[in-house]
């Protein structure tokens, strides 16, 4: 039987955990690795939930691999197949972005809006959806609403189909290929929308090389790289979000370490927008905006809605 207390301290001295991912330790990835290697994959909040199994020759064989893995910089969630998320126990893979604690601060954005809007049976689209994280997270906590989500990579909408899936919420999330809010580009869905999500790439090209190798060389460079400047996404995003969204929905995303006051200060002198909001994380960083799409603007001295 392997022992718990000097794998806990090999992977601790082996091991950079990063703050990305204040979940890991070197506790919980023995305790999500030992499990994988048990047959019973979990999360590294999962992990810590549950009692360490007895393992056999083979399984003890397995977990010396995944810690190995693991040393080697290969990303627990890859290994486990499993990320928590808003409570939710998520499958994980290389395919997308492995769902991070700080998105929680937008999908708590979100569900609050959805709250205070209190419309039955609200739509949301969700763009740059990735793993299917919010959409799944949105449908979880609010049973009447009905997700459409995209992605511009084919591999991420396979992942998020799983879990979609996984879930069993088919016929309430709605998953599509495409560059941002071209796949919902119609009619159809024009003017209609309550809130608009996105958790956008937002590293500029030039750092996304310099990111840790755990993270650059393991999850899809697509879903960080937010063009020169960060904002190269959020700012199509700002400018075709007014087309879907019903007078008074909201277009609500995340933003990267000091974007935030600049974006605000955007949105505020954009006459599409109104009621611009921030959701600061625990350093008082601005993490997330929202913005109320303007029920009435002035047009060359006429009134638009």
């Amino acid at each position: 039987m392997p022992d718990p207390e000097a794998l806990t301290a090999r992977l601790a001295e082996a091991v950079n955990f990063l703050p990305d991912k204040p979940e890991e330790t070197p506790e919980s990835t023995l305790r999500a690795l030992w499990l994988t290697a048990a047959g019973q994959p979990a999360s590294a909040e999962r992990a810590m939930e549950l009692e360490l199994p007895e393992l056999d020759a083979d399984q003890t064989a397995t977990l010396e691999t995944l810690i190995a893995q693991r040393i080697e910089g290969v990303p627990l969630a890859h290994l486990t197949g499993r990320q928590r998320f808003m409570g939710i126990e998520l499958l994980a893979g290389p395919e997308a972005l492995i769902p991070r604690k700080e998105t929680e601060l937008l999908g708590h954005t979100v569900l609050g809006l959805l709250d205070e809007m209190g419309v039955d049976a609200p739509l949301v689209i969700d763009v740059c959806t990735g793993a299917g994280n919010l959409p799944i997270a949105y449908a979880r906590h609010h049973p009447g609403l009905q997700v459409l989500a995209a992605d511009l990579s084919p591999e991420a909408v396979d992942l998020a189909r799983r879990n979609v899936g996984h879930m069993e919420l088919e016929d309430r999330i709605e998953l599509g290929v495409g560059d941002l809010l071209e796949p919902f580009d119609s009619a159809q869905w024009h003017g209609r929308v309550d809130v608009l999500s996105c958790n956008p790439p937002y590293i500029s090209s030039g750092k996304v090389e310099q990111m840790d190798g755990e993270i650059a060389g393991h999850e899809p460079r697509l879903a960080f790289d937010g063009g020169p400047f960060g904002v190269s996404i959020v700012q199509r995003l700002i400018q075709d979000a007014p087309r879907f969204l019903r007078p008074g929905g909201w277009l609500v995303f995340e933003v990267g370490l000091g974007q935030g006051p600049v974006m605000a200060r955007r949105l505020g002198n954009n006459p599409d927008y109104e009621a611009i909001r921030t959701t600061e994380d625990t350093n008082g960083d601005i993490r997330v905006i929202a913005a109320r799409r303007a029920t009435a603007r002035m047009d060359n001295g006429r009134i638009r809605r």
